[in-house]
């Protein structure tokens, strides 16, 4: 690698203290929000401008130096990790909300605007952006680059199905649009949706144009409570004909956690489990009528309570304490989270052999997720055990959960991406023709494998 390259960066940045050199960086740069696997890296470079990126990745393909890209620092699989060095682009600081078109009902962002920040702007204009993953300080560009779903795609789908168009760099430095803001596209390969969900391995997102849709005119919830988790699976298939924007479950103990870690009191306590439910429509009668039906349907479950929710601030209360979950686990003891994904009728099935492997191995687990569309996540908790035993025991339950997800048709993960931290998983349970295919690809987008190299589908590097 060039001798020279903190000085060679810095003439392509109008402000030095937007280049780092490697003494300087903070670790939080060179990881993921767990902060488990530390990197390296020669330089952290925060750019302001598609034209700097361009530039960046022209000097980068020129001298052959790895690129690794992050924003807002939530990944939680690794996948914002250098693992190889070279450059570490920041896009933090590329956070405008450049346009609002009400005629067209997109929005163009850059990558590093953060969801919460998005969301509100646009509800500001009555639109609605609906993608809800439960860390709201994620950035968009991140969001994109794992496809993330969140608590409402059951109804309104995920990150995917909202991405109209994306300005990218390639590796070479050229720049790309694909996309727009037309409705639809049958002109060739698709390919937008191939750098949506690639983790930075393709090439780097500067802008992105976002479908909105109008902001539902009325909102409200509920909260069913169960005495067992399998009985609360049982009921989502049900309760999906009651078409709710969001079908969230939760375990007793998860709970607990988060309200130790927020300070917030959930509406109900003393049950094994709870189904939280949303609701959007375009009255209030459409809602209550929703309602109703859940009501009639959970009871006919086997539901102990059904607390319906009727202040906006209760509500919010209930979010974030589903949205800290992760977090409120990892407050008290290490953690590996899995994002599995399973058809939905298979929900129960795959927490049935989960508390097997609880019960068999000792190591304790917790589950929550989004039960209408089979995203499941578990937290395996690490407690007292020693590094030695942690990773014995994290190995071989790991390994027995993807096998029993990959046989009920499902998947590694739903939308956290696969970075490092599931790659062994997913290269064992994914064909090699298909693994194949991905490097193909690879290849011809990044010859030099300067991308985010090591991640996902690439080889294997720690």
């Amino acid at each position: 690698m060039e001798t020279g390259l903190i000085p060679a960066v810095r003439r392509l940045i109008s402000d030095d203290d937007r280049v780092i050199s490697a003494t300087m960086i903070e670790k939080k740069y060179l990881s993921d929000a767990l902060g488990r696997v530390i990197g390296r890296a020669e330089a952290l470079v925060f750019p302001v401008s598609t034209a700097e990126v361009s530039a960046l990745m022209t000097y980068a393909c020129r001298h052959s130096i790895p690129v690794t890209a992050r924003s807002a620092g939530t990944n939680l699989t690794g996948s914002t990790v250098p693992l190889t060095g070279g450059l570490v682009l920041d896009f933090s600081r590329m956070n405008r909300l450049l346009e609002i078109d009400t005629e067209t009902f997109t929005a163009t962002v850059e990558p590093g605007i953060l969801l919460a920040d998005f969301q509100h702007a646009v509800e500001a204009h009555g639109l609605f952006y609906p993608p809800d993953p439960g860390e709201k300080a994620s950035a968009i560009g991140g969001n994109i680059a794992t496809n993330a779903g969140g608590m409402r795609a059951v109804k309104y789908g995920v990150t995917r199905d909202y991405v109209r168009g994306l300005e990218i760099v390639k590796a070479d430095g050229s720049v790309l649009n694909l996309g727009g803001k037309t409705v639809k596209d049958a002109c060739g390969l698709s390919l937008k949706n191939l750098i949506i969900g690639s983790e930075g391995t393709l090439a780097l997102i500067t802008k992105g144009i976002l479908k909105l849709l109008p902001l539902p005119r009325e909102s409200k919830g509920a909260v069913v409570a169960f005495s067992s988790l399998e009985a609360g699976i049982t009921a989502v298939n049900p309760l999906l004909m009651s078409a709710p924007a969001a079908i969230e479950f939760l375990e007793q103990k998860v709970v607990a956690l988060g309200e130790a870690y927020t300070g917030l009191s959930f509406p109900l306590s003393g049950w094994a489990t709870y189904l939280v439910l949303m609701y959007h429509g375009e009255s209030k009668n459409e809602i209550q009528e929703r309602l109703q039906l859940a009501e009639s349907i959970a009871n006919d479950a086997g539901a102990k309570d059904f607390f319906v929710i009727d202040e906006v601030e209760s509500f919010n209360r209930i979010w974030q304490i589903r949205g800290c979950l992760v977090k409120a686990v990892e407050a008290v003891s290490e953690q590996e989270p899995m994002d599995i994904v399973v058809p939905i009728n298979r929900i129960s099935d795959f927490i049935a052999i989960a508390h097997q492997l609880e019960a068999d191995s000792g190591l304790r687990m917790v589950s929550f997720g989004h039960a209408g569309n089979g995203n499941v996540h578990l937290c395996l908790m690490r407690e007292g055990r020693s590094a030695e035993v942690w990773e014995q025991d994290l190995k071989t339950v790991m390994a027995a959960l993807y096998r029993a997800i990959i046989g009920m048709g499902g998947l590694v993960s739903g939308e956290h991406g696969i970075g490092i931290a599931k790659q062994p998983y997913y290269l064992e349970n994914t064909a090699p023709e298909t693994i194949a295919l991905m490097r193909q690809i690879k290849a011809v987008f990044d010859p030099q494998n300067l991308l985010n190299p090591g991640k996902s589908y690439q080889k294997i590097l720690v």
